[in-house]
């Protein structure tokens, strides 16, 4: 049985990045993922360059997936860029509510992704299938693991397709999280997140500040190699590949790579998992 996968993109900010992109992204689809997703700034700040990585993607004849944010949108801008991609034939989005900007005190006229949701459903009807965030770990900002598991049922009434978890590197919150949205009566695809390890430092800094945890373990042990890139590559493609297999085992749906605009551990993960 072959694992649906999908791989995540950001908007390159220079020339350099986007040429670079496009070699990453010629070598990830050797891997034939379901689709190419693009990230999108907060306030819609990387507006332009996520449609045109976007369209690019399209124009070589993959499926993209551009995110869209509440973040300091309003309605007439989220349906201008809804009619954009409609034009352009993309099918699909992935609908958030984006992290407030320093120094942003709106949110904008979307305050939750389910509002947005919402939106897409009744500007586009059934055009765009929709894919939501999922945080096994719980949101950083819900009020507590209840709140969250509300929010998050809600977002996927509202019309969402499936959903796509904040990435993760402990098995059980992820299956503990599919059980309890699964009591609740949600019954979408829950698709694990997953982020390949470049380097220690940047991700213990980046999952501090996400809400991801990184288990004591992992912490130690990586903390142990110091400056030993190799051995800090090597350790981390073991340990994602093996919460692959456990997660594939155990049920999801398939996986979504956070690339980071890279191409060489999601490849080696996935031919690793045959």
């Amino acid at each position: 049985m072959t694992t649906e996968i999908s791989i995540e993109f950001f908007p390159p900010q220079t020339p350099e990045g986007v040429d670079k992109l496009r070699t990453v992204r010629a070598e990830l689809a050797k891997l034939n993922p379901a689709f190419f997703s693009v990230t999108f700034g907060a306030g819609g700040s990387t507006r332009e360059r996520t449609f045109s990585v976007v369209k690019e993607i399209a124009a070589e004849g993959y499926d993209a997936a551009p995110h869209l944010s509440c973040i300091g949108s309003t309605r007439d801008n989220i349906r201008e860029i809804l009619n954009e991609y409609k034009a352009a034939g993309i099918k699909r989005t992935v609908a958030l509510r984006g992290d407030l900007p320093s120094g942003m005190a709106e949110t904008g006229e979307f305050r939750y992704a389910n509002e947005l949701v919402e939106f897409i459903r009744a500007e586009t009807g059934d055009w765009f299938s929709i894919e939501v965030a999922a945080y096994p770990e719980w949101h950083p900002q819900a009020r507590s693991p209840k709140d969250d598991l509300d929010a998050f049922a809600r977002k996927v009434k509202a019309g969402a397709n499936s959903a796509i978890t904040q990435y993760f590197y402990n098995a059980d919150a992820y299956f503990h999280f599919v059980d309890e949205v699964r009591a609740l009566g949600v019954e979408v695809p829950i698709v694990p997140g997953i982020m390949p390890i470049v380097g220690f430092t940047k991700l213990a800094r980046f999952s501090d500040a996400c809400g991801a945890e990184l288990p004591r373990w992992l912490r130690k042990k990586f903390e142990s190699y110091g400056d030993d890139a190799d051995s800090i590559r090597a350790f981390g493609l073991d340990v994602v590949t093996e919460l692959c297999e456990r997660l594939l085992k155990g049920g999801a749906p398939g996986l979504h790579f956070y690339a980071m605009n890279q191409s060489a551990l999601t490849t080696e993960i996935c031919h690793r998992l045959g």
